[in-house]
């Protein structure tokens, strides 16, 4: 059986080049061992790759930047079955703006929005770490500003099932499957900008259960499908963000600790099923290049 893995930055984006061929051999090497052929899409154009290949594959995955993957998830949709999250949901995530309002009407802690001292200032619509920054200089076209929040960051890796059902009955899969949480580790430019530079995983902090909680409920909120990444700062609450509605680089330390396989447990959450747990061995620190130690 074959699966069209479609990562984007690979071959089109070299600042993100080396982040997603980790994520992509990661995900592809699951696969492999899980019996199923993988199909790479070629260094032409992404999205006539995804159209020409997909037909070809019983499922697939998109993995892209923000604020390009909605439209690729759209096109695998029309064409195949689709492991990640829906291209609405993506859509969503995208804009940081949006996001944000949904999840604060939702209770889920966020940072706010402000325009006076020192301050977060991200893309509305940006992918990972790229253009945030720290500083008391006012917002760029295309940028929102928010409370600088100091405290403890961390990532919540979840794959949450599929809604599953029809016309007449509606009802969910199992509820979201945290893999692990991940401590990130931050670096900061002597110009602000915010670096990720990897992390450690797994790591069970004093407010895990808190940390998981919440970044459950944003995914329930956001309507997540799929993997998920929910990154966090602790500080008087647990502040959400950023939610990413596709594989993050993470994974790349999970999959080195988990007994489970990435590859079946995505292809199960599509159905609406899979484990309610996974089992994990040892700890790692995993970098922007997929590099992994064990501590």
């Amino acid at each position: 059986m074959k699966v069209l893995l479609a990562e984007y930055a690979t071959c089109h984006d070299p600042t993100l080049a080396a982040e997603g061929a980790a994520m992509s051999d990661t995900i592809k090497k699951s696969f492999e061992r899980s019996g199923y052929e993988v199909v790479l899409p070629g260094s032409g154009d992404f999205e006539a790759e995804i159209e020409r290949l997909a037909p070809q594959c019983a499922m697939g995955l998109v993995i892209a930047p923000d604020h390009l993957l909605a439209r690729y998830t759209q096109i695998l949709e029309q064409h195949t079955h689709n492991l990640g999250c829906s291209f609405m949901t993506v859509a969503l995530c995208a804009n940081k703006v949006q996001t944000g309002k949904i999840l604060r009407l939702h209770g889920v802690p966020v940072p706010e929005e402000v325009t006076t001292g020192k301050r977060v200032i991200k893309p509305v619509k940006g992918c990972g770490a790229q253009g945030v920054r720290v500083s008391d200089s006012p917002a760029g076209d295309g940028e929102f500003a928010q409370q600088y929040i100091d405290g403890d960051h961390f990532s919540v890796s979840i794959v949450a099932s599929r809604v599953i059902g029809d016309a007449c009955l509606y009802f969910t899969g199992n509820p979201p499957l945290v893999l692990a949480v991940n401590r990130q580790h931050i670096g900061h430019a002597a110009d602000g900008a915010i670096q990720y530079l990897g992390g450690e995983t797994p790591v069970h902090p004093e407010r895990e259960a808190e940390i998981i909680e919440t970044a459950k409920k944003a995914i329930v909120v956001l309507g997540g499908q799929g993997y998920c990444g929910v990154d966090v700062v602790v500080a008087d609450k647990v502040y959400v963000v950023d939610v990413n509605p596709r594989i993050t680089t993470s994974l790349v330390g999970i999959a080195a600790c988990m007994k489970e396989e990435i590859a079946e447990i995505l292809i199960d959450a599509s159905k609406g099923g899979g484990p309610t747990h996974v089992h994990l061995a040892g700890s790692v620190r995993f970098d922007t290049h997929g590099k992994v130690s064990f501590i």
